[in-house]
């Protein structure tokens, strides 16, 4: 009797491990450029020709549109009736942990300054465009990232990344832009040939950055300002 109840304790215990050690998949953003499901999209059809035979013209639709959604995605297509408001969206990054400032470059890169080396990862931009999903369709928008805590060149450089898709991957027919002042490889060449004015570099660079900075924020603000006076 003493054994049965030891071996279920044991067994007990195992499980209550077990359930501890699974944990809920972490949460990723949107994700685009994927093919289309031959099974989902069949499956969408026949729901659809189903609705459509019981006269259920909601349910028709929904399901077409969801059919025109996988695809739209499919292709890297942005949807501009749902293009990220930018204000809404300088507001939302701010509040990702090690982002410092924000600023619009253009209508689809986002600039992001933040405060320690380590934060500027891709991490952070799945940080970032999960706080722009509710404002809007996230694959019209590139996320580019800046160290402001950095002490050399390669710390200095832009990470980007469109929100739903691959690093170097583009949104159909949404253009590849140099968010650098200077490209890499011709900053690592100029250190290379002038070795002895590399702090004077770096700290012309923070200062030609910060200023950027300042007034893509300002332009910003105005711009907004605008908008809302038209309005």
């Amino acid at each position: 009797m003493n054994r049965i109840v030891t071996a279920a304790m044991m067994a007990s215990v195992l499980l209550v491990g077990c359930s501890r050690a699974v944990e809920p998949p972490q949460r990723k953003p949107e994700q685009a450029g994927q093919p289309l499901d031959p099974v989902k999209v069949a499956a969408r059809i026949a729901a659809t020709r189903a609705a459509a035979m019981t006269g259920d013209q909601k349910a028709v639709q929904s399901n077409m549109q969801a059919l025109n959604e996988d695809f739209r995605k499919s292709i890297k297509l942005a949807d501009l009736a749902r293009r990220v408001d930018r204000e809404s969206a300088r507001i939302a990054a701010k509040r990702v942990d090690g982002v410092r400032s924000v600023a619009w470059v253009d209508n689809t890169n986002l600039l992001a300054i933040v405060s320690r080396n380590d934060a500027r990862s891709y991490a952070t931009i799945d940080a970032i465009c999960m706080e722009l999903e509710p404002l809007g369709d996230t694959l019209g928008v590139v996320v580019n990232l800046q160290s402001g805590a950095a002490i050399a060149g390669s710390e200095l450089q832009i990470l980007s990344r469109n929100c739903q898709l691959a690093p170097g991957d583009t949104a159909f027919m949404q253009r590849s832009r140099q968010i650098d002042v200077v490209p890499p490889e011709i900053r690592a060449q100029h250190r290379a040939n002038n070795p002895d004015i590399q702090e004077v570099d770096l700290a012309e660079w923070k200062r030609k950055n910060a200023e950027s900075m300042r007034i893509l924020e300002e332009n910003d603000k105005r711009r907004q300002e605008q908008a809302d006076s038209e309005g």
